[in-house]
């Protein structure tokens, strides 16, 4: 068997195992969906300044942010908190001594992280098309947005895959990985929009990180002119998945911790 076709086999014993737990996957495609309806409950019915002079109802803003963040949910987060979990179960220490090559294994694990961010970006935009008036990106937007998510995908799960170097065990994957996240999440304007009043310094520090720029050309693409869409946003998303890639190759662990 080849090498495309063992990777294709592998994505399908993921997604098997992936929807073999209903509550995890569940959750998965709701939270996004949820917290959309959250934030635009408390926060929505008003405009926000994303780019001097250009503004952009709250309600459509929240609709592309809870986009990027369930692509960051699905690859970064599930990728880090789930092989921290099958790595304490000696699961990664017995599938590495299977013919099974290791890099087909984590192959298979981004490609569905991947597959799963475009599902969740079709659902999160139909939910907004239908009940926020949103609209859908077409054409050279349409272009513009599949390449974004998908590269920033691939980053995402390379960082996440990076961050299992710093986890000691399964039980403080979810504080150690929420905790890299979740502040990112509110400096980058996720969660509440910053807006070009926001202090300079929240500016500064959501800058350095790839989620800030992640949003930004997520948002230019799904919603096209007015708002800008810059392919160095994309660059530096897939620079520091280069990174990530750099630092799971030389720290990921296939043994559990001691």
């Amino acid at each position: 068997m080849n090498d495309t076709a063992l990777v294709l086999r592998q994505v399908r014993f993921t997604n098997k195992a992936f929807w073999r737990n209903p509550a995890s996957a569940f959750f998965t495609f709701a939270f996004p969906l949820m917290f959309l309806v959250i934030f635009t409950s408390l926060l929505g019915g008003d405009v926000v300044e994303v780019a001097p002079g250009v503004v952009i109802e709250e309600d459509r803003y929240f609709v592309a942010a809870m986009g990027t963040f369930a692509v960051i949910s699905a690859t970064f987060t599930n990728l880090a908190i789930g092989i921290a979990f099958t790595r304490d179960a000696g699961i990664l220490k017995r599938t590495r001594g299977t013919p099974l090559p290791a890099w087909i294994y984590v192959t298979g694990r981004v490609i569905h992280a991947v597959l799963i961010s475009l599902v969740l970006i079709a659902i999160t935009a139909a939910f907004g098309a239908a009940f926020y008036a949103a609209d859908v990106p077409t054409g050279t937007n349409l272009l513009q947005f599949l390449v974004t998510i998908i590269i920033g995908a691939t980053a995402f799960s390379a960082l996440g895959l990076a961050t299992t170097a710093i986890v000691p065990n399964a039980d403080a994957a979810p504080p150690i990985v929420n905790a890299i996240i979740l502040p990112l999440l509110f400096l980058s304007g996720i969660f509440i929009p910053l807006g070009e009043d926001a202090p300079q310094w929240l500016k500064t520090v959501g800058n350095i990180f790839p989620v800030k720029h992640f949003s930004e050309a997520s948002m230019g693409s799904f919603y096209g002119s007015p708002l800008p869409f810059e392919w160095m946003d994309v660059l530096f998303v897939a620079a520091w998945g280069l990174v990530g890639l750099i630092l799971a190759a030389r720290y990921f662990s296939w043994e559990p911790r001691k």
